[in-house]
């Protein structure tokens, strides 16, 4: 299963967005450079009170699905 380490940072403002729907997709960089884009609703199972602030690493299907996201270092 590919995975990617990317840097988030939203606060939660921005989170709520992407919760209620007014955005679907995040857009960040890897922790290597690449832009990645994957589904908002992956930061519902890592947002707090101030929002999603860390590396996280993206896992994928083979057919380049969202799988799952795993905080590696929170802020």
């Amino acid at each position: 299963m590919p995975t990617i380490d990317v840097a988030i940072n939203l606060n939660y403002d921005e989170c709520l967005a992407h919760y209620e729907g007014r955005i679907a997709n995040v857009r960040t960089r890897s922790v290597d450079g690449r832009w990645v884009i994957f589904p908002a609703e992956a930061i519902r199972r890592v947002v707090g009170r101030d929002g999603v602030h860390g590396i996280y690493r993206l896992s994928f299907s083979e057919h380049g699905r969202f799988i799952s996201i795993v905080a590696l270092t929170r802020r």
